[in-house]
């Protein structure tokens, strides 16, 4: 095969410029392009995925009696700019204790995990433009019906979570999946960031929104709006959206020869059996699960929480409480951007190799948060320290999008909706379990229980960093390439 090899074995040095028997792939403009179409309205999509997922982290603090007692432990700060005026809730406020906030804020990821793997493989199997579009759609009728749910009882309320996390479940995987059919490999990073920075963007409107909207209004049109503003998405998707750039009405022919010829050495045929064990023996997969299970635990516990801690530990009201939580995630969001154009212009113009890309972004988007999460539980009640480490923290974990988190890609892109689904199942239990024992650990809601809380975190972080720098790669792996190609030399 007529494959120009770096050293250290790695990646091809040019591999969309030339590829097998001389064929020369030109690369075709950003601008009006169908890939990036879709990276737009999939980040549209995963901003409504967030906003549906973390509205419930606000809004709970006005749904229950929080106990801001701390009898034995440290006093907490003092209250920051009180509300100028009593509000009149027409919602109803519920007397939940901490545990069983915990289990409400974690039920989600209950449902959550149930469709990681099943959703990458509907996604390869039938498709994963319809898969994505019900499963979020789905999600939005739920939201709608979340305050029922809990006029109803906690334990139905827990149930609708659950059902929403069944219909999120396939996103991820889903996308995954449709990626492998649309990014050419030297712009997976900014294709890739692009579509799941919405995530982050959805976290950031979604957090102080919710918090203006439970001010002026009440809790439960937090979920009003949000649920419509999914269906709104829905529509968007199914009439703009193809699974694949072949199958696409609006795409350029050459767009659609420059996708399709840079990824035809690697994409095997749909119909190959899939090698289940060659995938859960593969060591650098085992690397991805570790490093993104580790990463979620800090999010997740963060994403849920923080709403919590602002208010309970360090005294903001419901205003306040929505903006501060959502500047960690506005850094994060434009650090994920960032490094992916910085990640793809390392490999493609400065010829890094992969897998010292994937990880080093991974280790400045793990062990970075680690730091500043420790330095903010001793902060305090230094309001302006403990909201800017906080913020730093989250926002270095934006690095890691373009380092772990895409590394599926790069080792098996034929099979990188499942292998998705797989690490993103052990990635959910963070999710399930983070909000359970956080709050089980801070009964009180003292600055010495969340610095444990932050800790454990923390050293969760950096373990999961370890890991993936000694086992990870960046090399397609034996059992994930083309069948096809390996005939073509």
């Amino acid at each position: 095969m007529d494959y120009s090899l770096r050293e250290d074995g790695d990646e091809f040095t040019k591999p969309l410029i030339q590829r097998a028997n001389g064929e020369k792939v030109e690369k075709v403009p950003i601008c009006g392009s169908s890939r990036y179409g879709l990276a737009l309205l999939a980040s549209y999509g995963f901003f409504v995925a967030y906003t549906l997922r973390v509205n419930l982290s606000v809004a709970m603090v006005d749904m229950v009696r929080s106990n801001k007692s701390s009898p034995g432990g440290a006093s907490l700060c003092p209250r920051q700019n009180p509300e100028l005026f009593q509000r009149k809730h027409k919602a109803s406020v519920y007397d939940w204790d901490s545990e069983t906030q915990g289990w409400v804020l974690g039920s989600f990821f209950y449902g959550y995990i149930l469709m990681q793997i099943p959703g990458g493989y509907l996604a390869r199997k039938h498709g994963a433009k319809w898969l994505l579009g019900l499963g979020i759609v789905a999600t939005a009728v739920f939201t709608l019906l979340t305050p029922l749910a809990a006029d109803m009882g906690p334990g139905y309320l827990i149930a609708v979570r659950a059902l929403e996390g069944v219909g999120e479940g396939v996103t991820f995987p889903a996308m995954h999946s449709m990626w492998a059919s649309w990014a050419p490999p030297l712009e997976r990073s900014r294709l890739l960031t692009i579509s799941y920075a919405g995530a982050q963007l959805g976290t950031v409107v979604a957090l102080p929104l919710s918090g203006y909207i439970c001010y002026y209004l009440n809790w439960t049109y937090v979920f009003y709006v949000f649920g419509l503003v999914g269906v709104l998405w829905f529509i968007l998707w199914t009439a703009l959206v193809s699974n694949t750039p072949d199958t696409h009405k609006r795409i350029s022919e050459a767009e659609r020869l420059y996708i399709t010829r840079s990824l035809k050495e690697e994409l095997s045929p749909s119909v190959d059996s899939i090698p289940w064990s060659s995938i859960f023996c593969s060591l650098p997969l085992w690397a991805i699960i570790v490093a993104h299970f580790s990463y979620n635990w800090t999010f997740y516990t963060l994403l849920t929480l923080l709403p919590t801690y602002m208010n309970n530990v360090l005294g903001f009201g419901i205003q306040q409480n929505g903006l501060l939580s959502a500047l960690p995630y506005l850094g994060c969001w434009v650090l994920a951007l960032f490094g992916g154009q910085l990640a793809d212009y390392l490999r493609e113009t400065c010829l890094f190799p992969t897998v010292a890309v994937r990880k080093a972004f991974s280790i400045i988007g793990m062990v970075g948060p680690a730091v500043f999460l420790v330095a903010a539980g001793h902060t305090g009640c230094d309001y302006t320290s403990a909201v800017g480490f906080l913020t730093l923290s989250s926002a270095l974990g934006g690095f890691s999008a373009s380092g772990f988190n895409i590394n599926h890609l790069d080792i098996a892109p034929s099979y990188a909706g499942i292998l998705l689904g797989i690490t993103n199942t052990f990635a959910t239990i963070p999710g399930m379990v983070g909000p359970v024992i956080a709050r089980a650990l801070t009964p009180h809601n003292t600055i010495e229980e969340w610095r444990t809380v932050f800790y454990i975190s923390a050293a969760i972080n950096v373990f999961g960093a370890t890991f993936y720098t000694l086992f990870g790669s960046g090399v397609l792996q034996p059992w994930a390439a083309s069948k096809l190609s390996s005939h073509r030399s």
